[in-house]
């Protein structure tokens, strides 16, 4: 059997195909790209197979970002956090961990017990503790991410709560002439502190990073002071769809 998972997400539609547990391929496209030049509205939005060219399909299934915003025609649609955890329990074998997923507009932190999910809380309203936050950062730095990501020693203190007043204060530091190490490391340490109040009532031996963030070595640098194993999975920024996947296949099909 071969099931296709799509995450919609804020900023790119994640789509994954797996076989028998095993991933086939896997693309990503831009939000709007995705919206524009695969998918129909007929009442509900539709996903033209033929044009994501990914051959034969026997069970599709959908989760996204929004709770209008995840269910597609002839997709099943699953939430988010159920989606996220079938794909860490698949990415790393685990069945106890806290997951911390790091998206471009929200923040997922979901307690795994012995498979089940049993506790969890979200940041939707705030970008200053999500992946835009750092990219517009790393916008005023003028430097990538991927770069930016890589400091975290002797991070300048970074104060303001508000994402945007974080940018008016990041370039008063740069015209104090601070070293652009240290104001790397500063925005990197600005959304550790930001993640520590949502991190506090979630505690346990392994921490499961997920999504787009989960690839920066400054935060997972941090958390390493709160956690003692920090897990980053081999797809992070594919964890939501292959979740789908792994549902439509241990769920859906078993049912049948």
């Amino acid at each position: 059997m071969r099931f296709l998972g799509i995450d919609l997400g804020s900023r790119e539609v994640k789509i994954v195909l797996m076989e028998d547990g095993a991933l086939l391929e896997r693309k990503k496209v831009g939000t709007m790209r995705f919206y524009r030049d695969y998918c129909g509205f007929d009442g509900k939005v539709s996903v033209d197979l033929e044009k994501l060219d990914l051959g034969r399909i026997d069970r599709a299934v959908s989760t996204g970002y929004g709770k209008n915003n995840s269910d597609l025609k002839s997709f099943t649609p699953i939430n988010e956090i159920k989606a996220h955890v079938y794909g860490a329990i698949h990415q790393t074998g685990l069945k106890d961990f806290i997951l911390l997923d790091i998206g471009g507009q929200d923040v997922k932190i979901v307690k795994v017990e012995k498979g089940v999910s049993t506790d969890l809380d979200l940041n939707e309203k705030c970008a200053a503790s999500c992946g835009r936050y750092l990219e517009n950062m790393a916008n005023v730095l003028e430097i990538p991410v991927r770069e930016m990501s890589r400091h975290w020693e002797r991070p300048v203190d970074l104060n303001s709560t508000c994402a945007v007043f974080s940018e008016s204060e990041l370039i008063g530091k740069i015209a104090e002439g601070v070293a652009m190490e240290r104001l790397c490391a500063g925005v990197n340490h600005s959304l550790y502190k930001r993640l520590r109040p949502l991190l506090c009532n979630f505690r346990g031996n392994s921490l499961v990073m997920a999504g787009g963030v989960a690839k920066n070595p400054a935060i997972r640098k941090y958390l390493s002071n709160d956690y003692p194993e920090i897990v980053s999975v081999e797809d992070p920024q594919f964890n939501g769809a292959i979740g789908c996947c792994v549902y439509a296949e241990k769920v859906l099909e078993g049912r049948r």
